[in-house]
């Protein structure tokens, strides 16, 4: 037998391997409501999940110790389970950062694209909608799917609108336009931390209805206008001194950013700022792996892909932005803004 000694472990394979398997472990742990059950200071034990989740006993001591192994849940006294801090936080629905729509997003809406993955590398065309009947993933979006999209948009946005809040200062902005602002998330985050900012969301019809919800919701329908529209098509709102782009770019390709960026020009006011937070891939395009695999999920749901802060920069520069710079943090849907500024 071969000297093995320098051989590299194959464990990293295996955990990639079975990243579905976690994946689907939590999605349908999240489907039978376990960690609404699992609450702390109650518990759920196997005898419990197998009647109100209506499956057999073994199956459901299965589920249970996968998520006690994944992190999700810890075992407290003998044969009872509870959820971690992670999961009480944002997988019980109500929470104020409650994941749960992206949960539900990338196993019912992905995942079946993912499975298609060579199809979609093949054919360099996404697999979660059929190109030849639709112009985009967002035109005519399955109507019995629209409110667990939006919501998993939002669940992605509200923890990154909180890291974007926490390292650009909006003390100088006064009118902030949204464009593409889904469920609102930024607006009420944002409008929460600065009470002299008031802003403009501005996306499709879909979107706008699920995000008057959101805002009236938060108590923030006099300071949070809604503006349906679509920006490839409908100019955008003036008299507006920020314009953020949140996860917006990578759904397009190249010349479609290109477009976009020219219609918030043409919006912003003299002197305002754009603000672009995305995932953002290095500039050296080997990393980091979040925004990579982002960028793959691009070429199943999109025609777009994430892009490098270079990349952004040089199509700012283009449009006639200066004063280009780049801030980096950490969240779940965003590594980093590129900034610039109308002069």
């Amino acid at each position: 037998m071969s000297d093995t000694s320098t051989v590299p472990s194959p464990i990293p394979l295996m955990r990639i391997c079975t990243g579905l398997w976690a994946a689907r472990t939590m999605a349908v742990a999240h489907a039978l409501s376990v960690f609404e059950l699992a609450r702390p200071r109650s518990g759920v034990s196997v005898a419990e999940l197998s009647e109100k989740a209506k499956v057999p006993e073994r199956p459901a001591e299965l589920l249970l110790t996968a998520c006690a192994a994944l992190g999700l849940l810890r075992v407290t006294d003998p044969g009872r389970y509870e959820n971690t801090p992670v999961a009480e936080e944002y997988l019980v629905e109500g929470k104020p950062f409650y994941f749960g729509g992206v949960v539900q997003l990338f196993d019912r809406h992905s995942a079946p694209g993912w499975m298609r993955l060579e199809e979609a590398l093949r054919n360099n065309a996404p697999t979660t909608w059929d190109p030849s009947t639709q112009t985009s993933l967002f035109d005519n979006l399955n109507p019995e799917f629209r409110e667990p999209f939006w919501a998993g948009m939002n669940s992605l946005s509200i923890w990154t609108a909180r890291q974007v809040a926490g390292h650009v200062d909006f003390v100088d902005s006064h009118r902030l336009l949204d464009v593409g602002g889904g469920g609102g998330s930024f607006d009420i985050m944002l409008c929460r931390k600065y009470p002299h900012l008031r802003a403009t969301l501005f996306d499709l019809p879909q979107a706008c209805a699920f995000a008057r919800a959101k805002i009236s919701e938060a108590g923030l329908g006099h300071r949070v206008d809604v503006v349906e529209g679509d920006f490839f098509t409908d100019e955008l709102p003036a008299d507006h001194d920020t314009i953020l782009l949140s996860m917006i770019l990578h759904d397009w390709a190249e010349d479609q950013c290109r477009t976009i960026l020219e219609q918030c020009w043409r919006a912003l006011s003299t002197g305002g700022r754009i603000i672009i937070s995305e995932l953002l891939v290095d500039d050296t395009k080997d990393g980091p792996a979040d925004a990579a695999l982002m960028s793959i999920h691009m070429l199943v749901e999109t025609f777009g892909r994430n892009y490098t802060a270079a990349e952004y920069t040089r199509w700012l520069y283009d449009v006639g932005f200066k004063e280009i710079r780049t801030i980096r943090f950490e969240a779940i849907s965003a590594n980093g803004v590129v900034i610039g500024t109308k002069s």
